[in-house]
């Protein structure tokens, strides 16, 4: 039966339009105090020993367009930048010391300037990597005035060779920006320039660190990693990059990888580089090929939450070397011996006990003031007893992702929404009410596209391209044991075609193609969204071999004012009083855990942490309470 009581306390309305407050972690304090965080590599599996951060204060201004869209790849530098911000934080955010917006209508430029290393000039074949870890929407990137490429997406690294533009001594970066948050159809996650709610503050430009490398001409660009549990065998697919005579370089010979488990070598492999002039070398040109490795394991050790075990990895091509680390583990939708689909680590069936994480931060927004506090999320959870997080309509640090890997913490990655605006009725009420529409309206139809705000062309192919990046983002990061397309109708289109789009490009994960409800009868679960009903494990007659989870649930509210950035809070369901709030939750997660026998194969409770006017979390926002410990520090 239906809490009519708590749909109407939590129904969606319109955001108010209070100020919010400065609020800081205790990272944050310490890096407005003047501490610098530890500069760690931004990717721990794709490791040299060159990287050097540009993080820290650039300069900024922001420009007036009437088409900021049509403006940005023709934008000219402004000769003054009135103002300083701290990257890798974006305007909006408090660490950024900006506190202002970047409009639809506006450009945000930034300038930084930085010595060029000596041995760029010393070693013929050097080259000089600049590397952006996010930049939320569009931007355009200049070395010395001069044209360096363009990025269109918020939530993707993407890095340039700057080294023709570069000279001795100092040299000038600028970036120019434009993100028209929801006033366009991008890509953009639960960003709203109107916040409030489950919509939190729109946020623009540099997000994640900016760093560089010095790479050899000839070297390494990427790294995909297929680490077979069940027959202990480990390939791995490295992109190689040579750039022959006319810059004075030559291919760099073998490839090798050592896999090592600790400080022993446990397995080798080598693969021959093209020699210049064979058929597949370009002579003059940079050319890129892909070569492949493969090394045998006899049982190898495996990995899973409970003993997290990584392999190193170190990998050479001529100059050229690079660390990274690996895992053997399988993820399956397998029977139990009653006949039940679960999920299977090793083949071996696993409850997963779920938190949603939105990844805010109220002096970062979606940057982690630190990389401690990254950790800080994960482990909490983990002593929450917690064995998995959603990480929701968000890509996190690269880093993020690699503490879970260490740490043993099972993720669920969602891909990022857009669209239209949103349509209350087909993503929130109807759904709500009425039960019966879940599995009865398609998502492949003009009229089912427009109702779930995916009827833009242009939406539609962006999406693919950024789940496809996510995916080959992502992919070696042994935590990520599912694939989460769609939430709630958001921005849905086609979910039975991004499914076969995902399984081939990556078939050994499953994959939530619709959370919440408007299910295809496709993927590996029916993953509903339960806030408002009884607790129960629904019978999946379309495709009986789907898992079932309550892929969100929950929500319940208790308001902290000192630890909010507003005095109005919102939920499902909200407490007076921290005891009260305490039993109300563990009463929830303990009827969820009493479902695994009833055939439930996980859940997600809403969710780690308040963010904004959303005071449903079981940390406050600042991360200094833990609401489940009877309102104790929570460091």
């Amino acid at each position: 039966m239906l809490d009519i009581k708590r749909i109407l306390a939590s129904a969606p309305r319109k955001p108010e339009s209070a100020q919010p407050r400065t609020l800081y972690t205790v990272w944050g304090e310490r890096i407005v105090e003047g501490e610098t965080p530890e500069c760690a590599h931004p990717h721990p599996q794709f490791e040299r020993k060159s990287f050097h951060s540009l993080d820290g204060w650039w300069e900024c201004c922001f420009v007036q367009t009437k088409d900021a869209a049509a403006s940005l790849h023709a934008a000219v530098a402004p000769s003054t930048f009135d103002r300083r911000i701290r990257v890798p934080f974006s305007p909006e955010a408090p660490l950024s010391d900006v506190g202002r917006r970047l409009e639809p209508n506006e450009l945000l430029w930034y300038r930084r300037h930085f010595e060029a290393p000596a041995e760029l000039f010393s070693q013929p074949d050097a080259r000089l990597i600049l590397h952006f870890e996010a930049v939320d929407y569009a931007c355009v990137c200049f070395v010395n005035g001069n044209r360096a490429g363009s990025h269109v997406g918020g939530y993707l690294p993407f890095s340039f060779d700057i080294t023709p533009l570069l000279v001795r001594g100092e040299n000038e970066i600028t970036l120019c920006v434009h993100d028209p948050s929801d006033a366009g159809v991008q890509p953009r996650g639960k960003q709203k320039l109107e916040h409030g709610g489950i919509w939190y503050t729109a946020q623009s430009g540099i997000w994640q660190p900016v760093w560089y490398e010095i790479v050899p001409s000839s070297r390494m660009e990427s790294l995909a990693i297929d680490a077979r549990a069940d027959s202990g065998q480990l390939e791995l697919t490295v992109t190689l990059r040579d750039e022959y005579p006319s810059c004075g370089t030559a291919a760099a010979g073998a490839l090798r990888v050592r896999l090592l488990d600790g400080d022993i070598e446990v397995g080798s492999a080598q693969a021959d580089a093209p020699r210049p002039g064979s058929p597949d070398a370009r002579e003059g040109l940079a050319h890129r090929r892909s070569a492949t490795l493969a090394i045998d394991v006899e049982s190898p050790h495996l990995w899973s939450p409970e003993d997290p075990h990584l392999y190193k990895l170190e990998l050479t091509y001529g100059r050229d070397e690079v660390s990274s680390y690996c895992a053997f583990r399988s993820i399956s939708i397998e029977r139990d011996e009653r006949g039940v689909s679960r999920l299977c680590i090793n083949h071996a069936p696993v409850f997963l006990r779920g938190v949603l994480d939105q990844g805010y931060w109220p002096d970062g927004l979606m940057t982690a003031p630190s990389d401690e506090a990254l950790s800080f999320d994960i482990e909490t959870a983990q002593a929450l007893g917690f064995t998995m997080m959603r990480k929701h309509i968000k890509v996190e640090s690269d880093r993020w992702y690699y503490h879970c890997d260490r740490l043993g913490m099972l993720v669920w990655q969602d891909m990022i929404n857009g669209g239209s605006p949103l349509s209350a009725w087909h993503t929130s009420y109807k759904p709500t009410f009425f039960r019966c529409s879940w599995g009865r309206f398609p998502d492949d139809t003009p009229k089912g596209r427009s109702a779930l705000s995916s009827e833009s062309a242009e939406y539609r192919a962006e999406w693919n391209d950024t789940c496809k990046g996510i995916v080959s983002h992502l992919r070696n990061h042994p935590s990520i044991i599912t694939w989460v397309l769609f939430n709630e109708g958001w921005g849905q289109f086609d979910a039975r075609e991004a499914t076969d789009l995902v399984r081939a490009l990556d078939p050994t994960r499953t994959i939530d193609a619709v959370s919440g409800w408007y299910d295809q009868a496709c993927g590996d679960f029916l993953s509903v969204h339960n806030y408002f009903r009884p607790l129960e494990v629904y019978d999946d007659a379309t495709c009986p071999h789907r898992a079932f989870v309550i892929s969100e649930f929950g929500g319940l509210s208790f308001h902290l004012p000192r630890h909010s950035v507003l005095e109005t809070s919102y939920g499902y369901g909200s407490l007076d009083d921290i005891v009260s709030f305490e039993a109300a939750v563990r009463d929830a997660l303990e009827q969820a855990d009493r479902l695994e026998r009833d055939g439930l194969a996980g859940f997600v409770y809403t969710q780690l942490a308040d963010i904004e006017e959303e005071t449903n979390g079981l940390l406050t926002y600042d991360r200094r309470v833990n609401k489940l410990d009877n309102g104790r520090s929570a460091q």
